[in-house]
């Protein structure tokens, strides 16, 4: 793969509780409302699990997801094609993190950032 080893970690607080933090996470149909990458094939479950696989795309960049654990306040995907490394989710009352890192030609500092701030839009709606 080419491109650069990137790592990037942001924790933000925000108006919303852990469980809607978490819907908002780990239910695909939440998940594709603010996640700038867009739309999900069909087939998608109603919560991901462990072991489920899919596949985003960031403009023409494919980037391939397995989720490795979900847990009560946390989330991991092991990513793959335009991205290898990892992404991880923790939450908790009205905060979330993100811990990102992969080997890419992505700006992944940029790209976490604005989907934190698409997360947080998207919560401060749901109000």
């Amino acid at each position: 793969m080419l491109g650069n080893f990137q790592k990037s970690q942001l924790r933000i607080e925000l108006e919303a509780s852990a469980t809607a933090i978490r819907q908002s996470l780990v239910c695909p149909q939440q998940l594709e409302k603010w996640l700038l990458s867009g739309r999900f094939t069909s087939g998608m479950p109603e919560e991901l699990l462990p072991g489920f696989e899919f596949t985003s795309k960031i403009g023409l960049v494919p980037i391939h997801h397995q989720v490795d654990v979900v847990g009560r306040n946390c989330l991991r995907l092991l990513l793959s094609q335009g991205i290898d490394g990892f992404h991880e989710w923790y939450w908790g009352e009205g905060w979330v993190q993100s811990r990102l890192e992969g080997l890419t030609i992505l700006p992944l500092a940029l790209g976490q950032t604005l989907s934190l701030l698409s997360l947080r839009q998207f919560l401060a709606n749901q109000v």
